[in-house]
């Protein structure tokens, strides 16, 4: 869901038979940008140790690097879509997302996202012609900054290890037609957009905004080393926020906490996804660590009731006598779905279960990505070093495959932006740390997967974050099924005397193409947060010296904008402090909020007065 270094939460783990780096399992500092994900087939810890993320305006400490945890097999044959059987039997195919929230949805949160870095840049390089310009949009821009995830600790065999051959003035990597679902000559790693021109966004429309102050703070718990605490909801009448080792209620308005839900561990993933009924899932930690379990492992599947402050069941999940253990979890279509290195496993919102790992099975599910109706998986099966990926939309109750998409081989993490419409993210040489290079839709109407257009972020020049190495986890964008549009912000200038720091810029999700613009502000950038209820596109602005953040609407169909709430620049200082980088935002019910994911020991005067979260509004 969000921001800066995951927690030290995983031990080095020899799990379920992955081989293990002998170099790590020692703590590490973290170096000052979030570190490149490492490579899957390695051991990996359940609930991804944490990982230096960019540092927010005042630099926080570099929290400590967790040793890796253990990693599972994969690598198990596919079977063809047809004739596949439910989970829990030899097959391939559980489910993932990446899309907003749905139901009563957190509008505007995204998840946070670890950057991922040291790939080589793809887009305009090698000659390939640049993406289509949307009329008065920005040029090339270098490469943006980085931010931060749940990583599993396996080192990363980047994308761009596979190898390019410059055809046409397009970049094209070594691939055969694979002959599954996947486009013919790997279309999903070529980065061709076509040329067309957009339209800019109408007159800004006249709106009563919300002048806001700030209501209140959650003060960041004291803790002696830093401890996840990702996790952020609103429901009619509750803010929500994970705690150290618990998930509390508070009024909208913040104060004393309504209702405390204690969990056994840490908190490791939390899904986004909040249904109409008020119910959202996370994973975390069997115990809390003690001198002999420095790093419990992220092995419990919890399903909250937040409208009426309980846990509803908690699960695991077994191979023989060892517990499973997981990197994400999410909810979508009536189950609860957990993936991860070790494989993938889920249950019905009644507990029951549906499908666990197998002994012996050579492939495994990445992860799943949730929605009202629909899971999507992400499968990864043969040699850690060159997978085969297939992206499975799923029936929510049996796991039996419905669509599957191949992914050209080259490509070692997808990532799911949207499950309804399907949209997927993969990084095929991205260099700005933003694990995402590519944005893909497809149609999964039929048994094989089809593309029906791809998006390019060109090394910057479009901003999106995903996590690194989970399926869900994108942020800083926004997907309209109504429009049928991907909106992206262009990269933030930093020329101050330019008219706007940056623009929206629509994308048709039936071809890629720009199709449309919305001017943003001068001297702050905007930052696509999701759709709030009625559609519309939620973005943020950042806060700066002259004057406070501010959230803007922008209809999907005119692009025009229209603001809906302005903070005052007496706060900007304590505003400035979370960004969309890193950090957990979600507008709802005319307030914002704004909250971190790691609870952190203060390292001086600068930061011991640093909230956990804060609430803007107008009362």
């Amino acid at each position: 869901m969000s921001q800066p270094p995951p927690p030290p939460n995983q031990p080095p783990q020899g799990g379920f038979g992955a081989p293990q780096d002998p170099g790590y399992g020692y703590p590490q500092q973290p170096p000052t940008p979030p570190p490149g994900q490492q490579g899957y087939g390695y051991p990996q810890a359940p609930g991804q140790p944490p990982q230096t993320p960019p540092p927010p305006p005042a630099a926080p400490p570099a929290p400590p690097q967790t040793p890796p945890p253990g990693a599972g097999g994969y690598g198990y044959p596919e079977q063809p879509v047809s004739g596949q059987q439910p989970y829990g039997q030899p097959q391939y195919g559980q489910p993932q997302y990446g899309q907003p929230q749905y139901g009563q949805q957190q509008y505007g949160q995204q998840p946070y996202g670890q950057s991922q870095f040291g790939q080589q840049p793809y887009g305009q390089q090698y000659g390939q012609p640049p993406q289509a310009q949307f009329p008065g949009g920005p040029g090339p821009g270098a490469p943006g900054g980085s931010g931060r995830s749940k990583q599993r600790m396996a080192i990363i065999v980047s994308a761009v290890v596979a190898v390019a051959l410059i055809i046409g003035g397009g970049i094209w990597f070594a691939t055969k037609d694979d002959g599954g679902g996947s486009e013919a000559k790997g279309k999903d790693k070529q980065s061709t957009q076509g040329s067309s021109s957009g339209s800019t966004g109408g007159e800004d429309k006249p709106a009563k905004t919300v002048d806001a102050k700030l209501l209140n703070k959650v003060p960041m718990p004291q803790v002696s080393d830093q401890v996840t605490v990702e996790g952020m909801w609103v429901t009619d009448d509750t803010f929500v926020k994970a705690g150290v080792y618990k998930i509390v209620g508070y009024p909208l308005s913040g104060g004393t906490a309504k209702w405390t839900i204690p969990l056994d561990g840490a908190v490791c993933w939390s899904s986004d996804h909040l249904t109409k009924d008020g119910l959202t899932t996370v994973l975390y930690q069997e115990a809390k660590p003690s001198a002999k379990d420095k790093y419990p492992g992220c092995s419990e599947i919890g399903l909250l009731d937040l409208k009426n402050g309980k846990m509803l069941w908690h699960r695991n999940a077994k191979e023989g006598d060892e517990k499973v253990r997981f990197d994400e979890v999410t909810i979508g279509g009536g189950t609860v779905a957990a993936g991860g290195t070790s494989g993938g496993a889920a249950w019905s919102t009644s507990g029951q279960a549906l499908w666990k790992p197998k002994s012996g099975e050579q492939c495994s599910d990445d992860g799943y990505a949730g929605g009202e109706d629909k899971l999507v998986a992400v499968r990864r099966c043969g040699d850690y070093d060159n997978p085969q990926i297939q992206v499975q939309t799923l029936n929510p109750k049996t796991g039996a495959v419905k669509s599957a998409y191949k992914v050209s081989q080259g490509i070692d993490y997808v990532h799911v932006a949207s499950t309804d419409p399907l949209v997927i993210g993969l990084d095929a040489g991205d260099s700005t740390g933003s694990a995402v290079s590519d944005f893909l839709s497809i149609d999964d109407s039929a048994k094989t997967g089809k593309v029906l257009g791809k998006i390019g972020t060109e090394n910057g020049k479009y901003d999106a974050k995903c996590d690194s190495t989970n399926v869900e986890g994108c942020r800083k964008i926004a997907v309209s099924k109504s429009a049928n549009t991907l909106f992206l912000g262009s990269e933030d200038r930093t020329d101050s005397t330019a008219a706007t720091a940056n623009e929206v810029v629509a994308f048709s999700l039936a071809n890629g193409k720009p199709i449309g613009k919305t001017d943003g502000v001068k001297g702050a950038a905007l930052t696509p947060l999701g759709l709030d209820e009625d559609g519309s596109v939620l973005v943020y602005q950042e806060s700066t010296w002259e004057a406070g953040g501010a959230v803007w609407k922008i209809d999907p169909k005119s692009y025009a904008k229209t603001k809906l709430l302005q903070n005052s620049v007496a706060s900007h200082e304590v505003e400035s402090k979370f960004s969309p980088s890193y950090s957990e935002i979600i507008y709802s019910g005319k307030h914002l909020f704004m909250s971190d994911v790691y609870a952190t020991k203060p390292s001086g005067t600068y930061d011991k007065d640093d909230p956990l979260a804060i609430i803007f509004g107008a009362s």
